[in-house]
């Protein structure tokens, strides 16, 4: 009797232990809202660091990070090139370009300190979603018009510094010389060149977002391993459910 009452209870430890490691492996398994905050970060960091690697090389087929020009006035290539003035055009495009590339170099201190100051409030709902790109688009609602005020001065300075806004200026100036070419072109595009450059940082973000969503591959720490991987098990559950 002594015997069975043993291995009753040693029995009873057993499973109650067991449950207890259970419980202590869910709580692991589930990140806590400061993780998938952390994880997110991670995540962003990632994309704009992939960012930066593309606009080191402004060559590398990626037409968002070659200058082209805006709007209606696209036209003006056309027409400068038409008039024999293709090497003018050709020096606008390179030197912008060139500005574009500094500027975001000059700027990586920027684009990250925004990244650290993203709220915990909302880190399940970004984690949590079938939108593959919904910490990119936080990101930039959040951080573009503080983005755009801060960008625009290392613009402005390095367009200057290589002579990319005086081209543009007696580029713009020729054109808008030539007779019946209706509306005039604005001689500075420094908000359009910041701006550019932010859109085609974000767009870097978005797809490196993506690919960690949805390929473990590009998980680069244990921090996003833990909370995409995650995500991941709770999207196929909801559908699984639905």
């Amino acid at each position: 009797m002594k015997r069975l009452l043993l291995s009753i209870t040693l029995c009873s430890t057993i499973f109650l232990s067991s449950c207890d490691t259970l419980k202590q492996i869910g709580s692991v398994l589930i990140p806590s809202q400061a993780e998938m905050a952390g994880g997110l970060k991670d995540a962003l960091t990632q994309g704009l660091f992939s960012g930066f690697d593309a606009f080191a090389n402004p060559n590398n087929g990626n037409p968002l990070l070659r200058f082209a020009l805006p709007g209606d006035a696209a036209k003006i290539e056309k027409t400068l090139r038409d008039i024999g003035m293709t090497s003018l055009v050709n020096e606008v495009t390179s030197k912008f370009t060139t500005a574009m590339t500094s500027a975001v170099v000059a700027a990586k201190p920027i684009f990250l300190n925004s990244v650290k100051q993203m709220s915990l409030t909302d880190a399940a709902g970004l984690l949590l979603t079938d939108n593959l790109h919904a910490a990119t688009d936080y990101f930039k609602t959040s951080m573009s018009p503080a983005l755009m005020v801060a960008f625009r001065p290392i613009v402005d300075s390095t367009a200057n510094l290589n002579g990319a806004n005086k081209a543009w200026s007696n580029l713009a100036n020729v054109y808008n010389k030539i007779p019946l070419i209706g509306n005039k072109v604005e001689t500075s595009l420094t908000d359009f060149i910041a701006a550019r450059a932010i859109d085609g940082m974000f767009t870097s973000v978005a797809d490196e977002e993506e690919k960690i969503r949805t390929k473990y591959e590009f998980r680069k720490t244990d921090l996003m391993k833990k909370v995409f991987g995650y995500a991941e098990q709770e999207q196929k559950r909801k559908k699984t459910q639905s």
